[in-house]
């Protein structure tokens, strides 16, 4: 999530305010990784928070997200607000290699 917010805002200043939850169904991992995504654009655009930290907890099959959100005013822009996540493109694996997890992920600006 730190690198999509990264992306558009300096959020060094900015207070967190409270943690919200998401519970995200169960689905394909990248499915997964597009709601969480999706969640942080409609903080964004709608509730007028910006996401500082996400941890993830597995539920049920899915996941529960909980997004520590803070004022959007008190961040700085540095890049174009992101509008939505496309699916084009889109990948979300672990390396066979070495494990880690990595994406690729195009949003929409």
């Amino acid at each position: 999530m730190t690198g999509l917010v990264d992306g558009f805002a300096d959020v060094s200043r900015v207070r967190r305010l409270r943690t919200v939850e998401l519970d995200v169904p169960p689905g394909p991992d990248a499915d997964l990784l597009v709601s969480v995504l999706d969640e942080v654009i409609f903080r964004l655009e709608v509730e007028g928070e910006i996401v500082l930290d996400a941890a993830f907890v597995p539920s049920g099959g899915g996941l529960t997200a909980r997004l520590t959100v803070g004022d959007v005013v008190e961040a700085t822009a540095v890049g174009a607000v992101p509008k939505a996540v496309s699916l084009h493109g889109l990948r979300f694996a672990p390396d066979p290699a070495s494990g880690a997890w990595s994406c690729a992920v195009t949003v929409d600006v």
